[in-house]
């Protein structure tokens, strides 16, 4: 049974369908909130996907920059790529979790892929992912990243572990996920400083699911000083908030922070 998820009003700003291209498995779902500078570089890697079919959706929280226009004028270069693309916007800033939800709830394929403004997709990334996620109870896959900007490296390395993810969130946000266990779980919850990606990992665990690592380099995960996790999440005392919180949300969980 799905659990209730609130909406978040919203207007749409584009909106088109081709019924020339494959059906889609899988709809992109970008959050967009003041990347005017990196949103193009986004959506075009989305675009460059090896995939067929394959949708898109933009959610705008209420930019105050000219990322909203920036979007539109590039969907409606691209649209014909695309079996489904939408850009909606938030009459007012909602947060990242309530972004991502909007996109899953305009979702109407099998998976969605939460892919932030600033990060990048490499030309395979979806369909390796489409491919990796076949068992029925695996809730989602997640490739892994390569960091660049401030900091070069890899993420998402680690095999999925409930006990690992006990001690600590490893995954990173940018995952394919299956939007039937997205609803199951109530999709993201808001949190104050972000955490809301591992909160969701801990509520599939919760409810039998797991995830499924796919050890590929697919994606790159921009490191700037600037992001919310950089400049709120990894503080101290924020970090000892959101862990009280995700405990109580959570009792297995042994956070030590």
């Amino acid at each position: 049974m799905s659990a209730v998820i609130p909406q978040t009003p919203y207007r749409t700003v584009f909106s088109a369908k081709n019924n020339s291209t494959s059906a889609a498995k899988t709809t992109v779902i970008v959050p967009l909130y003041n990347y005017e500078q990196t949103i193009i570089a986004a959506l075009t890697s989305v675009a460059a996907q090896t995939v067929d079919g394959l949708s898109l959706v933009v959610i705008d929280d209420a930019s105050t920059d000219g990322s909203l226009s920036q979007c539109e004028n590039w969907m409606q270069q691209h649209s014909a790529r695309f079996a489904d693309i939408n850009l909606v916007a938030h009459q007012q800033n909602a947060g990242l979790s309530h972004a991502r939800n909007t996109g899953f709830a305009l979702c109407n394929t099998e998976f969605g892929f939460t892919l932030d403004a600033d990060n990048l997709l490499y030309p395979r990334c979806i369909a390796r992912c489409e491919q990796a996620l076949t068992a029925k109870t695996a809730a989602f896959t997640y490739p892994t990243l390569e960091t660049f900007g401030g900091e070069q490296g890899l993420r998402n390395t680690q095999l999925w572990s409930r006990a690992r993810l006990a001690r600590g969130n490893y995954i990173d946000a940018m995952a394919l996920i299956r939007k039937s266990a997205w609803a199951e779980v109530g999709g993201y919850v808001p949190f104050e400083h972000g955490w809301e990606d591992f909160d969701l990992w801990c509520s599939f665990a919760q409810n039998g699911w797991h995830g499924v690592r796919v050890p590929e380099i697919l994606a790159r995960y921009r490191v700037h000083h600037a992001s919310m996790l950089q400049s709120k999440t990894n503080r101290t005392h924020v970090l000892r908030k959101t862990a009280k919180a995700l405990k109580r949300r959570h009792s297995w969980l042994n956070l030590q922070h």
